[in-house]
């Protein structure tokens, strides 16, 4: 649930947006010598969120199930001197592109382990980032970034760092960037450091929505009155959507859902939509909110929920589901 900070979406952020279609990971040849890198920083989704105890350093413990529907940002890099960025797209205004950005430092980081501290003789790159996800909304946005940086520039320089070693530079810039180094279902407990298999989702539709507020983690965790939560039980294998969402529902829960939403009631207002959109088979929020997601069987009926909703709101329909994962 760390992030990157900005400004609110500009107008017309919430346009109805959808997955497009095509393999993450591509790379294309542009030119004699030159090559493009492209990445997808998938939507990290919690299905569910267990807050479990609290380390003496004040570092939440949690129990989560996570997956990756087939939408998030783009990240594309190429050979230049120095390191760049430029971001663009509906959520990149108030976006910074200096050092502290968290792609920057991703890419600072895998520079600096694999050339050495001072990064002299050291490849650049020049990073585009498209900014298509809501800033600071429990969907693993700004950690996706980065892990897509580290993916890309392991690639772009011909590293050959292996998913292993990535997930090792991956986890100072925050707790969620490697899980996302993957990108596919996984069990994430500790502060989000241990990562385990999980039993794959069925293949089903995801609607995100967002009522384009930003909800800062440190204040959902404040407002916390319990933090000794049971863990998430063992999470059902071959369950078709109907199961799988009957059994979330049941046995697991997002234990920071109640604090954001007292902060933030039009999360609460979110949810209820899409619980009695018709053919939903869960509605529930992600992270630290204030994204919603809510799960179909049918694409149809994710489409028809998606346009049933006010206008302001940011919404996307993606495909859940294998083939997971990126190329590293």
């Amino acid at each position: 649930m760390t992030g990157q900070t900005g400004a609110a979406a500009p107008n017309g952020a919430a346009a109805f947006t959808t997955a497009k279609p095509g393999r993450d990971g591509a790379a294309a040849a542009t030119g004699p010598g030159l090559t493009v890198v492209t990445e997808t920083a998938r939507a990290k989704v919690n299905l569910c969120l267990h807050v479990t105890g609290r380390r003496a350093d004040g570092y939440h413990l949690l129990d989560s199930l996570v997956v990756f529907p087939g939408i998030g940002d783009g990240l594309e890099a190429r050979p230049a001197p120095g390191l760049s960025l430029e971001i663009d797209g509906p959520f990149a205004e108030g976006l910074s592109t200096g050092p502290d950005n968290l792609v920057l430092r991703a890419a600072e980081t895998l520079r600096a382990a694999a050339f050495g501290g001072d990064g002299a003789g050291a490849p650049g790159a020049a990073l585009r980032l498209t900014k298509r996800l809501p800033l600071a909304s429990g969907i693993g946005g700004g950690s996706a970034d980065a892990a897509a940086a580290l993916r890309a520039l392991n690639r772009l320089w011909r590293l050959k760092m292996d998913p292993a070693a990535l997930e090792a530079l991956a986890l100072p810039l925050g707790a969620d960037v490697p899980v996302c180094i993957a990108s596919a279902p996984r069990r994430m407990t500790g502060i989000g450091e241990v990562l385990s298999d999980m039993p794959a989702p069925p293949a089903c539709w995801m609607l995100l929505a967002n009522p384009l507020q930003e909800t800062p983690t440190p204040s959902v965790f404040k407002a916390l009155t319990r933090r000794d939560n049971p863990p998430v039980p063992a999470p059902p294998a071959g369950a078709d959507p109907s199961g799988l969402a009957a059994w979330l529902g049941a046995r697991t829960r997002n234990d920071l859902a109640g604090p954001a939403e007292a902060l933030r009631p039009d999360i609460a207002r979110l949810r209820a939509a899409l619980a009695a959109a018709p053919g939903a088979l869960l509605a529930r929020m992600s992270g630290s909110g204030a994204t919603v997601f809510a799960l179909f069987a049918a694409e149809a009926e994710a489409r028809e929920a998606a346009a049933a909703l006010p206008p302001p709101w940011w919404r996307a329909v993606a495909r859940l589901g294998p083939p997971f994962g990126n190329g590293s």
